[in-house]
């Protein structure tokens, strides 16, 4: 007699995973892709858009008026591209997850 897979169900259904089954390469991938983008965009926006041709001067003033955190959104981008390093060092390693 042929045993049917276990089948785990999330969010009340909404999600179903077959035990045995693999993530897709792409969707691990994906992960990765949204990670550094998310990382490299806290970096390049971290004092605003001060190149903005309407309110370029507005957020430079509003720099100048205020204390700047480049030293805290430094820690915190690198964090986040070390939790792209570990997702990657878990979702590309060999053997079952």
């Amino acid at each position: 007699m042929e045993e049917k897979p276990q089948i785990k169900e999330y969010a009340d259904g909404w999600i179903t995973e077959k035990e045995g089954t693999e993530v897709p390469t792409f969707l691990k991938w994906v992960y990765v892709v949204w990670g550094v983008f998310c990382a490299s965009y806290l970096i390049v926006y971290m004092n605003g858009e001060v190149a903005h041709s309407d309110r370029g001067a507005l957020v430079v003033a509003m720099n100048n008026a205020t204390t700047q955190a480049d030293g805290f959104m430094m820690a915190v981008a690198a964090m986040a591209f070390i939790y792209v390093l570990c997702v990657i060092l878990f979702a590309f390693r060999s053997g079952k997850h």
